[in-house]
């Protein structure tokens, strides 16, 4: 391949890939359009960051008690997150285990913010999602197993040795990403932590994902150079 076509391939790669570690899950279900799988997938955390901009100077009484514009718009955003899990499962007719386990967090630390009306619980979930990544992809190397394999091997054909190497490093980014959401949340405005959570964490593995698609290229089936049927035999 090219030096373009591999970054276009690339770019590709990543994009499919980071969709499914938000747990969209590999070719399972009936198809659905890209665009509007990536709307069910990031419409959410951008209608929160929506939201959370027009409620974040605010205070509201409700039956009572006072809650802070980011409890509000943390409130608001469970639903729309079961909403639009439902509509592409609908939709699909299959999630992912990743996706049914970010959605049980969502709700679960959702109605933990507001039943003890502290935005906190809703800022540790993010570390404990990336954190149980961490885990889950680490117990697999102790096995001497890729479980990162099976979930994204559709989007990158890749040897078993690429694997366990994306796998790795994979982990250990899961792990800084958890270390580094503790940080900015317990140490930074509510503002800096939504921005950080809707767009920073995201494009960063975006990132991530990319350059490692680009180093991992001699783990790749290399397409022959005398075209389509070169390679038969």
């Amino acid at each position: 391949m090219t030096e373009r076509s591999d970054q276009t391939e690339a770019a590709r790669a990543a994009a499919d890939m980071a969709s499914a570690g938000a747990g969209a899950g590999p070719g399972r279900g009936r198809p659905v359009a890209p665009w509007l799988k990536q709307a069910l997938e990031l419409g959410p955390p951008l209608l929160f960051f929506v939201i959370y901009l027009r409620m974040q100077d605010r205070t509201y009484d409700i039956l009572g008690t006072e809650y802070s514009g980011f409890i509000v718009a943390a409130a608001v955003f469970v639903p729309i997150l079961l909403a639009a899990t439902g509509t592409l499962w609908w939709l699909s007719g299959a999630i992912s285990r990743m996706q049914v386990f970010t959605l049980v967090m969502v709700v679960f630390f959702g109605g933990l913010t507001v039943w003890f009306n502290d935005e906190a619980f809703f800022k540790m979930k993010t570390t404990l999602v990336y954190g149980f990544f961490c885990l889950l992809l680490s117990v697999g190397l102790l096995r001497g197993q890729s479980w990162l394999k099976p979930l994204m091997g559709e989007y990158l054909p890749m040897n078993d040795e690429g694997w366990m190497i994306l796998t790795r490093r994979l982990a250990l980014v899961f792990a800084a990403m958890a270390a580094l959401n503790e940080v900015v949340w317990r140490t930074m405005s509510d503002r800096t932590w939504v921005i950080f959570e809707t767009f920073g964490l995201p494009v960063a593995l975006m990132a991530f994902l990319w350059f490692q698609i680009m180093a991992l290229q001699r783990h790749m089936p290399q397409e022959d150079e005398g075209g389509p049927g070169a390679g038969t035999r």
